[in-house]
């Protein structure tokens, strides 16, 4: 008897099937507005970012459109990307951040008792090019990267060099990438540069608890750099009695369904 593999559904993953279901079904019509993430959050039980991923998971597949400062609307059918384009198997944002947090903290507290001269040098030619380089740009996101994996080198551990990195390129996956083309800007890089330098600096300093927060601040910068609001104003009242699935609204539509609670986050 053939039998396929069973893979886990990561939570995210879980919340986008439901809500492409609830689309798909005409619960939520082309033009309508999907009610605010901390609405569908409370409902299903579960975390805003976990929200947020599945949201970014639909804009990808052409499902909806973000607005940032209005919220997310239903795309027209029209914009939804092939089949075999939409099936992309990636970590979610969030958890990518969060494993890195976790990681590069640990990392960065031991590099401060190790760094040498040279490798604290090195740390600040990479930040002097940084600050030069123009943002977003490929430039920029590789010189990220070289000072985060630069850190780890400091351990003399070619192994948690590579686990380094491979974090980071996970910043390139398509859900990561569609996340920070809402948030990424000018501002948001001269605040991640001044977060480098205080992970150098503590580090230079020898203040291994120093560079470890420092290093858990700027990751979890991150994070909530790429949480601001795409806009939960409340959603407009009925005007004409109609269901949600006639007046092209989300008032009426059903909700997404409450996650079992071993599943929430």
């Amino acid at each position: 008897m053939p039998l396929e593999t069973i893979e886990p559904r990561r939570l995210y993953r879980q919340v986008a099937d439901q809500l492409r279901g609830l689309i798909e079904e005409g619960e939520f019509t082309p033009g309508a507005r999907l009610p605010p993430e901390r609405e569908l959050a409370e409902k299903l039980g579960i975390s805003r970012p976990t929200v947020r991923e599945a949201l970014i998971v639909l804009e990808f597949e052409g499902k909806v459109r973000i607005r940032v400062g209005s919220g997310v609307y239903v795309a027209d059918a029209a914009h939804a990307k092939p089949a075999h384009i939409q099936a992309v198997q990636a970590e979610g944002p969030f958890e990518v951040l969060q494993a890195r947090l976790f990681v590069e903290s640990a990392v960065a507290e031991e590099a401060a008792l190790r760094a040498s001269s040279s490798q604290i040098a090195a740390l600040e030619e990479i930040l002097a090019g940084m600050a030069k380089a123009e943002h977003p740009s490929q430039d920029a996101l590789r010189l990220d990267r070289l000072f985060h994996v630069t850190v780890a080198g400091i351990l003399g551990n070619g192994l948690l060099v590579r686990v380094i990195g491979e974090l980071f390129d996970q910043r390139v996956n398509p859900y990561f990438s569609q996340l920070a083309s809402h948030f990424e800007n000018c501002e948001s890089w001269a605040q991640a540069l001044d977060e480098h330098r205080a992970i150098c600096a503590r580090i230079a300093a020898r203040d291994a608890q120093g560079a470890r927060n420092a290093m858990r601040s700027h990751l979890q910068h991150s994070q909530d750099r790429f949480s601001q609001s795409f806009g939960d104003a409340p959603q407009p009242p009925a005007s004409d009695g109609k269901s949600g699935r006639a007046a092209g609204r989300t008032g009426g539509a059903r909700s997404p369904r409450t996650k079992p609670r071993e599943e929430r986050q």
